[in-house]
């Protein structure tokens, strides 16, 4: 905060227009850690969930979401379908993953491969997120591809 003559302004970053996720990931120690760092990052995790059967009952419910984070590889069926149930209700998908799929282009807006650093999970939703809201991302992470 700043006064200047009696006016104060405030001085910060520019409001996300991601601020709600959904983490579809099996593996716990991934998933546990990829929550705390999200929530700690100021964002909003609706679920975390460990398979594709219980993200898409989150896509479907009517959940707010902005942005889905998922594996590809899951224990009960591949991210894709995740991807493509949320791309019916039009919610964007980060693959965050070690084996990115041919077809990821087709429904999904990123892929960050794994490992990563926690940074670059940061810096690659904010690309998504500078690029939803029609701007050029100031920073995209190494191992981070950007379809859109």
């Amino acid at each position: 905060m700043v006064e200047v003559s009696g006016l104060v302004a405030w001085f910060g970053r520019k409001k996300r227009r991601i601020t709600r996720l959904l983490v579809v990931e099996d593996e716990p120690l991934v998933a546990f850690d990829a929550e705390h760092l999200l929530e700690e990052a100021g964002y909003v995790v609706i679920g975390t969930v460990d398979g594709v059967a219980a993200a898409v009952r989150l896509i479907g419910d009517g959940s707010s979401i902005d942005l889905v984070l998922a594996d590809v590889n899951l224990a009960d069926g591949n991210g894709l379908e995740v991807a493509r149930a949320a791309q019916a209700v039009d919610v964007p998908v980060m693959f965050v993953t070690g084996q990115r799929p041919a077809d990821a282009m087709s429904v999904a807006i990123g892929c960050l491969a794994k490992p990563y650093a926690q940074r670059d999970l940061l810096a690659a939703i904010e690309a998504v997120d500078a690029t939803l809201d029609g701007r050029t991302p100031k920073r995209v992470p190494a191992g981070f591809s950007l379809f859109a």
